[in-house]
């Protein structure tokens, strides 16, 4: 579920990276309780493998920002539920975990297998055991996190356009490619982008006015049509949903791709230009704020050129950036370069519903930088109501297998190391 911005205002604040801290040795600390967990011994930490391959990763990332030792795991305050749904979100995540290449420079493929043999047998009633047992955490940068939510939204819609419904909803048209540019140079690595084949150039393709001009009319690519565009620019914020059809039954949406054109926040600028006050910060004002002026609607959400492209789910889902399901309360949406994707998250926050143990599972376009979060809500009224009105921050800790530390202090040991003569 790749999200453009996040459900609240998140486009009314910009995330910033860390600067730089040079990893430091984790410091002597007392050992946490001991756990029983008869069914599995201590984990044995066994030196990295070496990647059969040179890997590149990104220059701004978790291990540039600077990574030090944690709290330990024994004594975090993790409730037996978050517990529960932390274990089983790392169970689907294992798969992916131990086949995908870590850009935060913090873990390897080698990292997880222990953790990921352990997790398939390990009774759902020791799960806070699993955690202290298997894991420790790490703090990038100064840990200052910034918490926002986002949820599935559910709209009115219809499979065929008809009175009341005129609102398209596109799946992604044939002729968008998307770039990789590291193939292309390493210094380019990570980055891509999106546009279409124009005679011998490649070119930007349209962008959300233009689109919504009719651009990609007339061409079968209505996925479906929805009631209300100020909805469906929200649910395209989102990055996924569903359309209540006029039957009663629920046709569920999912993110197929993006335009490639920037994303521009709309509660930001309408906040500078004084259109919203103190109390309409948040993504219901907003929406009221729109509904209220329709004219100036229009022209506001065009100053958003992004606009998102999706494909009907039968499954499970929404399904996040590691390909599985996201589940409310329990998904998390990161920066890749600086949490690894996958990872467990403690979170200690000014809201206290958005505080304990998270899974990072997802991405998104506004979720950039060291301890920049996404808390996904799930769907429904509640899950609408704490997301729209989300804008936590606090501290961060990631949870990594035990010795990542140790190695990462180890590695920074020797490449600091005086060459021998």
């Amino acid at each position: 579920m790749r999200r453009i911005i996040p459900a609240l205002s998140a486009a009314l604040l910009l995330s910033a990276c860390a600067g730089a801290i040079v990893p430091k040795a984790r410091p002597k600390s007392a050992p946490p309780p001991k756990v029983v967990a008869p069914l599995l011994p201590r984990p044995v930490i066994r030196p990295p493998v070496a990647p059969s391959a040179p890997v590149v990763l990104p220059k701004d990332n978790a291990r540039s920002a600077g990574v030090r030792a944690g709290a330990p795991i024994a004594g975090l305050d993790i409730t037996d539920r978050d517990a529960r749904a932390a274990l089983v979100a790392l169970r689907a995540n294992c798969p992916s975990l131990l086949r995908r290449t870590d850009q935060t420079g913090l873990t390897r493929q080698a990292d997880w297998q222990l953790v990921c043999s352990a997790v398939t047998s390990w009774p759902d009633g020791e799960a806070r055991n699993f955690f202290a047992r298997y894991f420790e955490t790490v703090v990038v940068g100064d840990g200052n996190a910034f918490a926002t939510g986002y949820y599935e939204p559910e709209i009115a819609g219809s499979r065929v356009r008809a009175p009341g419904y005129n609102v398209p909803v596109y799946r992604r048209p044939p002729e968008l490619a998307e770039v990789d540019l590291g193939q292309f140079s390493d210094t380019l690595k990570g980055k891509k982008i999106r546009g279409r084949v124009s005679g011998n150039s490649f070119v930007p393709f349209p962008e959300r006015a233009e689109i919504v001009r009719g651009a990609l009319a007339n061409r079968s690519l209505e996925l479906a049509w929805a009631a209300d565009e100020v909805a469906f620019f929200f649910l395209q914020v989102q990055g996924s949903g569903r359309l209540r059809l006029p039957d009663g039954s629920v046709m569920r949406i999912g993110y197929d791709s993006q335009n490639g054109r920037d994303y521009t926040g709309i509660g930001k600028l309408m906040k500078d230009r004084g259109l919203l006050g103190p109390s309409q910060s948040s993504m219901q004002g907003i929406v009221a704020w729109l509904h209220a002026n329709p004219e100036q609607a229009h022209a506001i959400m065009n100053e958003n050129r992004s606009f998102v492209f999706f494909r009907e789910i039968t499954g499970p889902g929404p399904v996040g950036a590691l390909g599985v399901p996201v589940t409310g309360r329990t998904s998390l949406a990161v920066d890749p370069a600086y949490v690894p994707l996958g990872a467990p998250v403690w979170l200690t926050l000014d809201r206290a519903e958005a505080s304990g143990l998270w899974v990072s599972q997802d991405t998104g376009g506004a979720i950039k930088g060291a301890n920049r979060f996404d808390t996904f809500w799930g769907a429904g009224n509640e899950a609408e109501r704490i997301a729209g009105g989300m804008s936590g921050r606090g501290q961060a800790m990631i949870m990594v297998p035990i010795g990542t530390l140790s190695r990462i202090a180890s590695g920074a040991a020797m490449s600091n190391a005086p060459a021998q003569r």
